[in-house]
């Protein structure tokens, strides 16, 4: 049987190797187990690959294993088609080189101010990655040099070509020295992408990536868009509401297994971590547990679960995005094990969602967004559990002892019987309150009935406040089916402001108007333009300013 690889074997620098086992990456995908020794020994790369394989690992670590960190100017290039892909090549690349002494890696797109960049150009930076008009821009004022750059990336070649970059990619590469190594990732090859390929890299290594598509029929898929309701809250939520045998949450580093099993089992479910730090042994014993039903949830890595096959398993939850699509298919296959229907829940960030829509293409599903459960909810599935327990203990104990200390305690009190029982059950219920405490988070009902065609929708009658009121527009109205209750609860939950505070709002066909106290935060103001009602960014602006 062939040995998978890991990290410790493919000649990463100690330092880098330490960041990776710090963030608790157990082994590499397989983009990075074939492009990583290459990149190492100097070769250039054409890789394809497909967004969410694990690209950025794949050409960070071994170009950043390759630096040296004496030499102040940029040494890695890397393009990108936007500006979000920009920004998180650069985070990457941060949490990397967290052990390499004084490195410095500059993010750089348009819409950034200018200065900034300039001045940490001026500092030095050892890495730059930016989309190609910023770049270009700097390499024509001079304000970017590459005389010492030792290799260039682009990332996602065939988006640069749809978005018309190429001519500037070309650019670019006519500026860098021609000893520079080159990795061209790109998810298609068209031609274009191909003679690009041809005239600048040199002898390359190509890796192709394979993503395997499948039919998952048996499972339901559901994704919730993670925005203004921290991972964990969400997860505790659904957790509590979904009528689940046993689940299995997968998260992405040996480390996050046992943090997240922690904070379940603190919150009261009987969950275990299973990864690639414990033993054979141990292993086989939280799997024996999950089927037995002294486990109901298990906290995994992508490794640790192959070969995992537990009937009991009804749910799957994609705590962290998989590094593939692959990736994805097997992990929900772990559900609707004989003939039975499974879930599957998808935990995705908005910069993610093209990693949603290759997950669907893979799958030849498409996944439909899910509801949080609201507070209401979590309190109709305690009352509902405690009636049906309640029942059966009627139906299948021996409750006369019980009954003769509550017939006493009425007797002692001259209380009503009624009353008895609702003292009982609050002490029943105060370890588990049937109404949660803690915030509200707001959460959309269903789509309410569509109202009459109108140009304009009733108001929300404004109430009294002891601000003065600015109006501003949302980017939400009737055709999404969206009332004035929402709004306000969106609002009010996500700020933290009273209800009260909140005005008049009118609803249009498109858009809506909302009235708010005058003076917001700036902060405020730019987290309100994030929140989303009835699936739509709210996009706030003032009426007539902002």
């Amino acid at each position: 049987m062939k040995q998978e690889p890991v990290f410790a074997d493919l000649g990463l620098s100690p330092l880098v190797l330490k960041a990776v086992e710090d963030v608790g990456y157990e082994a590499p995908s397989p983009i990075q187990a074939e492009a990583i020794p290459p990149l190492l020994a100097g070769k250039d790369l054409f890789g394809q690959a497909q967004t969410g394989t694990g690209k950025t690992a794949a050409f960070a670590l071994p170009l950043l294993s390759r630096l040296d960190l004496a030499v102040k100017n940029p040494q890695i290039l890397v393009l990108t088609p936007t500006r979000e892909l920009a920004i998180q090549v650069a985070e990457a690349m941060q949490t990397y080189a967290r052990h390499l002494k004084g490195f410095h890696v500059l993010p750089v797109y348009g819409g950034q101010g200018m200065d900034t960049q300039l001045r940490q150009l001026d500092r030095g930076v050892h890495a730059v990655v930016g989309t190609p008009g910023r770049i270009l821009d700097h390499l024509r004022r001079g304000t970017l040099k590459l005389g010492e750059l030792k290799s260039c990336v682009l990332d996602e070649a065939d988006e640069m070509l749809r978005m018309g970059f190429i001519d500037d990619v070309r650019t670019i590469l006519s500026h860098t020295p021609e000893t520079r190594q080159i990795a061209l990732f790109s998810a298609t090859m068209p031609p274009v992408i191909r003679k690009v390929a041809s005239e600048y890299l040199r002898d390359p290594v190509t890796v192709k990536i394979q993503s395997k598509t499948a039919t998952v029929a048996t499972v339901t898929q559901r994704y919730w868009e993670v925005a203004g309701v921290h991972k964990l809250t969400a997860l505790t939520r659904i957790l509590e509401v979904e009528d689940f045998d046993a689940m299995l949450i997968f998260v992405r580093t040996k480390n996050a297994t046992v943090e997240l099993s922690e904070k379940l089992e603190a919150r009261g479910f009987a969950c275990a971590p299973l990864n690639g730090d414990l033993t054979q042994s141990a292993r086989e014993r939280t799997v024996e547990r999950l089927k037995k039903g002294a486990l109901d949830i298990v906290v995994a890595t992508d490794v640790a679960a192959r070969g995992l096959h537990v009937e009991r398993i009804s749910h799957v939850v994609n705590y962290d995005v998989p590094y593939d699509t692959e990736a994805y298919v097997h992990r929900i296959g772990r559900t609707a094990r004989a003939g039975k229907q499974g879930q599957a829940i998808l935990f995705i960030a908005p910069r993610e969602r093209r990693m949603l829509r290759a997950i669907e293409q893979a799958t030849r599903q498409p996944i439909q967004p899910m509801r949080l459960p609201s507070r209401e909810d979590i309190a109709g599935k305690r009352i509902a559990d405690f009636k049906q327990a309640l029942s059966a203990a009627i139906d299948t104990q021996e409750l006369e002892p019980f009954a003769s200390i509550v017939e006493s305690y009425r007797e002692e009190h001259d209380a009503d019987l009624l009353e008895v029982a609702a003292g009982l059950l609050y002490l029943a219920q105060k370890e588990k309150p049937f109404r949660p405490e803690g915030p509200a988070v707001h959460e959309e009902p269903p789509p309410p009935p569509p109202p009459p065609p109108s140009a304009e929708a009733p108001p929300r009658a404004p109430r009294k406040s002891k601000f003065r009121m600015q109006r501003f527009r949302v980017e939400v109205g009737r055709e999404h089916g969206v009332e004035p209750r929402q709004i306000v609860g969106a609002i009010a939950n996500e700020i933290g402001m009273e209800g009260q505070n909140i005005g008049a709002v009118r609803i249009f066909d498109t858009y809506s108007t909302v009235e708010l106290p005058e003076g917001m935060p700036p902060a405020v103001f730019q987290h309100l333009q994030k929140v989303r009602v009835r699936g739509r960014r709210l996009n706030l602006r003032l009426v007539g300013g902002r």
